[in-house]
């Protein structure tokens, strides 16, 4: 019942400023002066807008668009120097950022244990209740999250 009346009123109230506001718009346009009338003695090229005539000029083409493929893409995301060859330094430098969270003691060698501590760590981080057993439901906890997709394709 006080939705009712609460919308019935809200109505109201907006009907009242839509018509205040559709006056002053009304009042205000009456008090505008009225549009200066040609006067006889100009001459009428004066009153016309004028035109614009380019002649023969032209203006700079549009750029194209870049018919690359999907593999031509992936292609020259690893090739940073765009020399048309991906380097093995290239090809390994989109995984140096995973490799370094796994690596803790910074010698460039991922042993058993440092792969098996953040694997523990996912494990027991997916284990909410502690019985060092997985659920089903707290299995689907260690899924890889979704890589991000971009709003638009800019």
């Amino acid at each position: 019942m006080n939705r009712i009346v609460l919308g019935a009123v809200c109505a109201l109230l907006l009907v009242g400023i839509g018509l205040f506001w559709w006056q002053g718009r009304a009042q205000v346009e009456q008090g505008a002066p009225p549009p200066e009338a040609a006067s006889l003695d100009t001459p009428q090229a004066e009153n016309e807008v004028p035109l614009s005539d380019p002649g023969d000029q032209r203006g700079p083409a549009p750029p194209e668009a870049s018919e690359l493929t999907k593999e031509q893409q992936r292609f020259f995301r690893y090739d940073r120097d765009r020399d048309w060859r991906i380097t093995r330094a290239e090809m390994l430098s989109t995984r140096t950022a995973a490799f370094r969270k796994l690596d803790k003691d910074g010698n460039n060698l991922l042993d058993f244990e440092e792969w098996a501590v953040s694997t523990v760590k996912k494990f027991e981080g997916a284990d909410a209740n502690g019985d060092r057993e997985l659920s089903p439901g707290e299995f689907v906890t260690t899924k890889p999250k979704p890589a991000k997709k971009p709003s638009c394709r800019c």
